[in-house]
């Protein structure tokens, strides 16, 4: 049977020693539900589009995440589209309005208002699925954009995959509109990473404990909290000579 090696920190590895947890038992539960997971994901962004079965296509997804999807789709059939691109993914989470993804922009200084006003530029069609077909499918790009999204949320040890989730993806894709606008405006995959992290470990919090506007609640948590992490990265990244 082969071996893959699976490297803990210090203190996570010392207690599953005392605690004597099946590690390779476990191990491989879990890489087996993330492995049907990003096979999932991979079969459906690949095959053809319809708006009305979001929930059977996409089960994982968050109702807002869903509504994304739904709203690139309609916006790629109105436009007559050769695929549905990063770009429209993109411009559905401006256009959905309330998800933490967008929160998540803004609390580091990125205007969704801006990101609508870039998208509404022209660019050229992602690769892809295209032709004179009346199907629609993903590009190359939005299928990877959303496998991207799927595995990190696996990372995070999330069963769902929510907007935040979608806005790393498409951050961390390298070629589609959306990661090129988004990366240009300052969010880089390190930093969104860091400020959804933040965001997920305060934000509900927030919610609890105050009547301040979500927004302006989450940028005040972001900053602290990502502080935080840049201290442990600088922490953990060793020096070079």
């Amino acid at each position: 049977m082969p071996k893959i090696n699976v490297y803990l920190p210090d203190e996570l590895a010392e207690a599953v020693k005392d605690t004597g947890v099946p590690v390779s038992a476990i191990c491989q539960r879990a890489l087996e539900q993330a492995v049907r997971r990003i096979t999932a994901i991979r079969q459906t962004a690949l095959g053809e589009l319809e708006a009305d079965d979001m929930s059977a296509r996409f089960p994982l997804f968050t109702a807002r995440t869903r509504t994304v999807v739904k709203l690139a789709i309609d916006q790629a059939r109105a436009e007559a589209a050769p695929n549905v691109g990063t770009g429209h993914l993109l411009a559905g989470m401006v256009t959905e309005g309330g998800n933490l993804a967008l929160q998540v922009l803004q609390a580091v200084d990125i205007d969704p208002a801006q990101i609508q006003h870039d998208l509404e530029r022209p660019t050229d069609p992602e690769a892809g699925t295209s032709g004179d077909s009346p199907s629609v499918h993903f590009s190359a790009p939005a299928a990877a954009a959303l496998e991207l999204a799927v595995t990190e949320a696996t990372a995070f040890g999330h069963n769902y995959v929510g907007c935040e989730h979608l806005l790393l993806g498409l951050v961390t894709e390298p070629d589609g509109t959306a990661g090129k606008i988004l990366r240009t405006q300052g969010a880089d995959p390190r930093l969104t990473r860091r400020a959804v992290t933040a965001a997920l470990a305060g934000y509900v919090h927030l919610r609890a404990q105050t009547s301040t506007d979500p927004a302006q609640a989450l940028a005040a948590a972001l900053q602290p909290l990502i502080a935080r992490i840049e201290r442990l990265e600088q922490h953990l990244t060793p020096e070079t000579p």
